[in-house]
């Protein structure tokens, strides 16, 4: 089984295009984007949180 190269790279981009448009690939990309921010966040707090339950732990 042969990796994908350029030109089979375009092709599905080609296709992609063609099925959703520039205006919605682009949303999607956007959408997708604040997702992972959103994400990241979430777990920046979550380690925040372990780290303050520990230093807790430990005074007490």
């Amino acid at each position: 089984m042969a990796g994908l190269g350029v030109p089979e790279l375009l092709i599905i981009l080609a296709v992609v295009l063609l099925v959703f448009g520039v205006g919605r690939i682009s949303r999607i990309g956007s959408e997708l984007g604040k997702g992972i921010s959103a994400f990241r966040e979430g777990v920046r707090e979550g380690s925040q949180e372990d780290d303050e339950k520990d230093t807790s732990e430990i005074e007490a």
